[in-house]
């Protein structure tokens, strides 16, 4: 394959839960399925979910549009990463989300949405960029209390609680689609309609925390030189579920 050299020593064990399978992509498509972990040719099928028509990274229109492998197309949804409410429960093999969930104020409620929309025994594959080499490397991580308590107090979307401390430890020069300070405060300020802020900051141990909560059981966690990546399976109260029809 065109891309073999880049496959991380680990694809082999997501393909292996998530080939032949029918999924859900989060914020899609994303090329790291094409070359860390190349999903896209070993699935079934693949949706996408998209938070609008036009973002920072691309274009989608709702409906039978989503290419995401060759000539495979899915379904393309327009809707919050938090709110998968005209989907319905256990409907997919599993989900794909990579650099996605640092953009969502409420981490915890998307985690839940993505679970729902799971069959039994579905899996949940997550990407999340490591501070180390991106511009969130002057940030402290992201503590569990803080994600928790975000997701009781029901944060939406909207939510600027990290803008100050992003404008001041934002280090521009690893960001040079943002612009000056300038043009990236007001399209911070404006984040609502971008989704271009990074909320919170993320590494293995709160990824683990964040999934046990949410009752999956994580299979493996392993990182590159920019990103962390986790395989995990839901489970109810700490008992595997039965495999989808």
């Amino acid at each position: 394959m065109k891309y073999k050299k880049n496959r991380a020593r680990e694809y082999g064990i997501y393909k292996e839960y998530v080939g032949g399978g029918n999924g859900l992509e989060i914020g899609g498509p994303s090329p790291v399925f094409l070359t860390v972990l190349p999903i896209y040719s070993v699935i079934k099928s693949l949706d996408n979910l998209s938070f609008s028509e036009n973002t920072n990274w691309n274009s989608a229109k709702s409906g039978h549009t989503y290419k995401y492998f060759g000539n495979k197309k899915g379904y393309q949804y327009i809707s919050d990463a938090t709110n998968l409410s005209h989907i319905k429960s256990n409907t997919y093999d599993f989900v794909l989300s990579s650099n996605c969930l640092e953009h969502i104020a409420n981490p915890m409620k998307a985690l839940f949405e993505w679970k729902r929309v799971l069959c039994n025994d579905g899996v949940l594959v997550l990407v999340l960029p490591r501070k180390d080499n991106n511009f969130d490397h002057k940030r402290e991580y992201t503590t569990f209390n803080h994600i928790l308590s975000d997701y009781r107090n029901n944060m939406l979307e909207n939510d600027l609680t990290h803008f100050d401390e992003i404008m001041a430890l934002h280090d521009l020069s690893l960001d040079r689609r943002a612009g000056d300070l300038s043009s990236f405060k007001k399209r911070s300020l404006d984040n609502y309609y971008n989704r271009t802020l990074h909320h919170h900051v993320f590494n293995e141990g709160l990824i683990n925390d964040m999934l046990n909560y949410t009752e999956f059981y994580v299979v493996n966690i392993f990182m590159t030189k920019v990103d962390i990546f986790a395989l995990a399976v839901s489970v109810t109260n700490g008992i595997k579920r039965e495999q989808c029809p």
